[in-house]
């Protein structure tokens, strides 16, 4: 019941395949979505100063660097994760 209700809110949970359509064109695509490891997003999210930022991890590994501190407005649940 409770990921059914996570999957209707489209709220995005750690391990989830999400797509990322933010400001960094070249960087548009799949990725693994965590919580963001930052000290700045731990507080942020700890003092509720700031919506959830997220960490994003190529599943492929094609890039050598990952994105990090990515704005939940900037990503979208992936319909391959239903």
């Amino acid at each position: 019941m409770t990921d059914t209700l996570f999957r209707d809110a489209d709220l995005i949970e750690s391990g989830d395949l999400v797509i990322y359509h933010g400001s960094i064109k070249s960087r548009h695509g799949l990725y693994i979505a965590t919580h963001c490891p930052c000290r700045d997003c731990i507080l942020a999210d700890f003092h509720g100063v700031a919506d959830a930022r997220y960490y994003l991890t190529d599943p492929w590994a094609e890039y050598r660097h990952n994105l990090f501190h990515v704005r939940r407005q900037s990503i979208t649940r992936s319909a391959a994760s239903t």
